[in-house]
């Protein structure tokens, strides 16, 4: 029974990814499907989780925020620019809780919230260094870790009033470049700090050099990134600037994670393009999407094994770099933003 039970699980699985990969092969490039959203360099980029049309935004070097309806009829061709702020918008993340609500971060030192009905901004949280990332520590996305580009941590609580910190934990080394939170033990976080990835417990903090429940090895340069897998955090995907894409097994929280694949990836996109950054598909547990500086240009889904799923081209709509993806949360759809403010959506 035992052996049929898992025979069972493993068919059901195989089952499930083969669905995913053949719903990959049906998602195409169309001119309708590329706008102009911000007026720089895209630096984040989120999908709405509405699936009944396509909503997403942008954020840019210069510090705006663009929303796109695809088939929109507002604004111009769809599309709606803002400007909440004025250095490089570098995270941003609808609230999972209040769908309504975008939250966008910047190097300005600010964490501002986005009605996107009402098409206000309010602040959520002010610092005087640059600040870098952010992630939602709790379910009813109120709770935020949010990281400065020089090693700071702060908990946030947007119940408590004004836009100031609960707690702030500066890490050491004094870098910093992505926190990602557990998707069901939230309080842990990852940091990519400078050539390692350190997974902490909010619980165990201290005002000076916390201790890590777990370190991510093997990195011989600067981390972009590195994120949980979006059902069970059982894995960590990490992107580093020495030309690979690394995937970690954390379920254990082991005090050194072991190294699952190490896929060579080229990194180097230059001073005028942002990183690349391998994201976790949010429907899918086991892959990932990342952009690429190979010709013809694309876009490329591995599996955590470091098999390539999918390369998204397409010759006539498709001549750029797409240094930021995100798939959406619950469609078959794919955005790429450029160095030029475009977005391009592959959909079904």
């Amino acid at each position: 029974r035992v052996r049929l039970f898992i025979l069972h699980d493993i068919m059901h699985h195989l089952l499930e990814f083969l669905l995913y990969c053949s719903t990959l092969k049906t998602m195409r490039l169309t001119e309708e499907r590329v706008a102009k959203v911000v007026k720089d360099r895209i630096f984040s980029a989120a999908f709405h989780p509405c699936s009944s049309s396509l909503l997403l935004a942008a954020g840019d070097k210069g510090g705006r925020v663009g929303l796109w309806k695809l088939g929109g009829d507002w604004g111009d061709d769809g599309v709606l620019l803002f400007e909440p702020h004025t250095r490089p918008v570098c995270c941003m993340a609808f609230s999972p809780a209040h769908p309504t609500q975008l939250l966008s971060l910047s190097y300005d030192g600010s964490l501002r919230c986005m009605d996107v009905e009402k098409s206000v901004f309010d602040d959520v949280y002010n610092a005087q260094d640059a600040l870098k990332t952010f992630d939602f520590m709790s379910h009813d996305s109120l709770t935020m870790v949010v990281g400065s580009l020089y090693g700071d941590v702060a908990i946030v609580d947007r119940r408590t009033p004004g836009n100031s910190h609960e707690s702030l934990h500066s890490l050491d080394p004094k870098s910093l470049r992505c926190v990602s939170v557990h998707p069901l033990q939230r309080h842990y976080f990852a940091v990519a700090e400078s050539r390692v990835v350190s997974i902490y417990d909010s619980r165990r903090l201290n005002k000076n050099k916390s201790q890590a429940v777990s370190q991510l090895h093997g990195h011989s340069l600067s981390i972009s990134s590195a994120y949980f897998s979006p059902w069970t955090g059982n894995r960590v995907v990490t992107s580093c600037l020495d030309d690979n894409i690394r995937v970690y097994d954390t379920s254990a929280m082991t005090s050194t994670s072991s190294l699952l694949t190490t896929i060579r990836y080229n990194m180097q996109t230059g001073r005028w393009l942002s990183k690349l950054s391998a994201v976790w598909d949010p429907k899918q547990e086991d892959c990932f999407v990342v952009g690429s500086m190979l010709k013809p240009r694309r876009v490329q889904v591995y599996h955590q094994s470091g098999k390539l799923q999918r390369s998204f081209m397409d010759t006539e709509n498709l001549s750029t770099v797409l240094s930021v993806t995100a798939f959406h949360p619950t469609r078959n759809a794919l955005l790429g933003g450029n160095a030029s403010g475009r977005m391009h959506v592959f959909s079904d």
